[in-house]
């Protein structure tokens, strides 16, 4: 893990982050969408609603976590959901994972937030071993659910208020 440097990444990063987030996506199913990746990433860069942090080594991008703040109201405390964790596969099993999920912790704890969650497919055993190993439980507690809303041709989701 040597001259390993986790960086919270902007607006600059962008050129660079876009072909390891595509890489991502398809990583977990979808088809190849660049220019929907680049559009995608510069809307969270410019309304500045996640934070993304990049693992580099001699300046080459090795991988990044995505995390969006959320409150609980149950908890009545701000939590942080780890949506995105990546690691391209030349550099997978070298510590890369690990250190951005340490870093995602000092960022949250940083932030005030009082927990981190995460979901990952059920085949994801690599990832699974990593989270556990972090001291991250697997709820028994919650079922979680999902509906998946389609978007209609022609209709863009605005952010704001109602």
């Amino acid at each position: 893990m040597t001259g390993l440097v986790i960086e919270h990444a902007a607006l600059e990063d962008l050129p660079e982050l876009v072909g390891l987030f595509d890489s991502y996506r398809v990583f977990y199913g979808q088809r190849s969408a660049l220019t929907q990746c680049e559009a995608f990433l510069q809307e969270r860069f410019q309304a500045a609603d996640s934070a993304i942090l990049l693992a580099r080594r001699q300046q080459q991008l090795l991988g990044f976590t995505q995390l969006y703040p959320l409150w609980s109201s149950v908890s009545l405390s701000r939590v942080w959901l780890l949506n995105d964790l990546f690691v391209a596969s030349e550099n997978r099993g070298t510590g890369v994972a690990r250190r951005l999920m340490q870093a995602a912790t000092e960022l949250v704890r940083d932030d005030g937030g009082t927990a981190i969650r995460l979901s990952t497919e059920l085949s994801n055993v690599g990832a699974q071993a990593l989270y556990q190993a972090l001291g991250y439980e697997r709820d028994g507690r919650f079922a979680y659910y999902q509906l998946q809303i389609e978007e209609q041709p022609g209709r863009h989701l605005e952010t704001g208020g109602r």
